[in-house]
């Protein structure tokens, strides 16, 4: 091979002691420390500078012991061990903070790493002043952004479950418990009645507030991907895989929030991984052997009978135990009906704010006439209909009666066709009558006992113990 070749070869391996020989002398009286360590990271040299700095009177001592018991919390074995160069680094010693390079050395002949080299470029970080200080500005910024990525990701907070009722005040109460614990938190109730809004909010007050919140759907994820969206997937994992990795939903809410919506509809499989992500705090991506530690408290939610569930044995019992620590019952709107004039007011208000028209009031006789409708779709459907009026009533200023009809389906109404004046009564009686039927009847299918008929109605049994101890001081209408 020709002598210019066979130096391009030498030099393509890496820098190598012969090369960097020459330059002791200069990094002896330059320097503010300097070292070579062999390849089992032994010091085989060390300048006069970095023996006064370490308080070393003959260098002779120190040669041939390992780095790490002469120079403390050294990097040179990494650099050893990896092959890598680590260019610019800080690194303490007692009460100085020093600025160093260091230098993998590679054999000439083999190529492979026999030593390496490090020098302090800085024994004093006054010259790094202006550098530095951008570099804490940075990582303010950094911080500063993060923080209202986290707010952007909850975007809701308690006062935005609107409401009054005696069943809301219980969801609130309960909400504050559950945002003053890390506890799991488990949000029962039917689809369209706020439960994600809860979830946001006990979030938002949590200590975990400014950090992420993360929500994932499992009735909207297909079935095969769930593992993959959950824990994340290691580069080149199955056919047509990123190269990349892709972090799941629990890497994601890292230090935040996992809020896992009808986590009723969560596959067997998949319950019992969930169970030990929980357990254990670590999740393993899909086609990985390694365990990646993560900190996320869980909100659960759905609309699924879960007790009836593992009774029937498609929910696990370990997973319902770990996720059911702090429940929440959410009430549907047919049995929080007094809210609703203070719902449309809020709704529509935010309705005028989104399509940036003025905002649409609506009268208490239009409001009496949203009482009669059972609402299966809750308050989502509450909000449909209210948009539905105001685009088929252009210019609408006030929504009536008549304004509402159009858009209210008549085939879910408890009363379709309106009574005769002299059978008309006071709404708040209308209410009570109702409400105590409904008491009664739950009573009666669970033989008396109120805990079953509080949990059959969706109601905190202290929420049905108050409403039969008020029904009781009146008489019968």
């Amino acid at each position: 091979m020709p002598r210019e070749n066979s130096s391009m070869a030498s030099q393509s391996q890496g820098l190598t002691l012969e090369a960097i020989r020459p330059l002791f002398p200069l990094l002896e009286r330059n320097s503010a420390g300097a070292i070579l360590v062999d390849e089992a990271s032994r010091l085989i040299w060390i300048n006069a500078c970095y023996c006064r700095l370490l308080g070393i009177d003959d260098p002779a001592s120190v040669i041939g012991r390992p780095v790490g018991e002469v120079i403390p919390h050294t990097r040179m074995p990494e650099v050893v061990r990896s092959g890598r160069p680590i260019l610019l680094d800080i690194m303490e010693y007692q009460a100085r903070q020093l600025v160093v390079t260091r230098l993998p050395l590679h054999d000439p002949a083999s190529g492979r790493v026999n030593g390496a080299v490090a020098f302090i470029v800085f024994d004093d970080l006054e010259p790094l002043t202006p550098l530095i200080g951008k570099y804490r500005r940075l990582q303010h910024d950094l911080a500063v952004a993060r923080r209202a990525l986290a707010r952007r990701g909850s975007r809701y907070a308690l006062a935005d479950f609107v409401g009054a009722s005696p069943a809301v005040l219980e969801v609130k109460r309960r909400a504050r418990l559950a945002a003053a614990r890390a506890t799991p938190v488990l949000l029962l109730g039917e689809t369209g009645t706020g439960k994600e809004v809860l979830a946001q909010a006990i979030h938002g007050d949590s200590p975990r507030g400014a950090s992420p919140f993360v929500a994932v759907n499992v009735a909207a994820v297909p079935e095969n991907l769930l593992e993959a969206e959950f824990f994340g997937v290691a580069p080149g994992a199955y056919t047509g895989a990123d190269k990349r990795t892709r972090q799941g939903k629990f890497q994601l809410a890292d230090g935040g929030t996992l809020f896992l919506d009808e986590v009723g509809d969560m596959p067997l499989a998949l319950q019992a991984k969930l169970l030990r992500a929980l357990q254990e705090g670590e999740v393993e991506p899909l086609g990985s052997n390694e365990i990646k530690r993560v900190d996320v408290r869980v909100i659960a939610a759905t609309s699924r009978d879960l007790e009836a569930m593992v009774e029937e044995g498609s929910f696990r019992s370990d997973l319902y135990y770990r996720l059911n620590v702090l429940r929440i019952l959410v009430p549907p709107l047919r049995e929080r009906l007094a809210d609703l004039g203070i719902l449309c007011e809020t709704l529509l208000g935010r309705i005028a704010a989104e399509s940036g028209e003025p905002r649409a009031e609506i009268t208490s006789e239009a409001v009496a006439l949203l009482q009669r409708h059972t609402w299966p779709g809750n308050i989502r459907e509450l909000r449909n209909v209210l948009e539905q009026t105001l685009a088929l009533n252009e210019a609408c200023s006030v929504i009536d009666v008549p304004e509402l009809r159009a858009a209210l389906p008549h085939t879910t109404m408890t009363n379709p066709l309106p009574p005769p004046t002299s059978a008309v009564r006071p709404l708040a009686e209308v209410v009570l009558a109702a409400e105590r039927d409904a008491l009664h009847n739950a009573l009666a299918a669970c033989g008396g006992n109120k805990s079953r008929a509080a949990r059959m109605l969706g109601v905190p049994r202290s929420v049905l113990y108050d409403k039969l101890s008020r029904m009781s001081e009146k008489p019968d209408t």
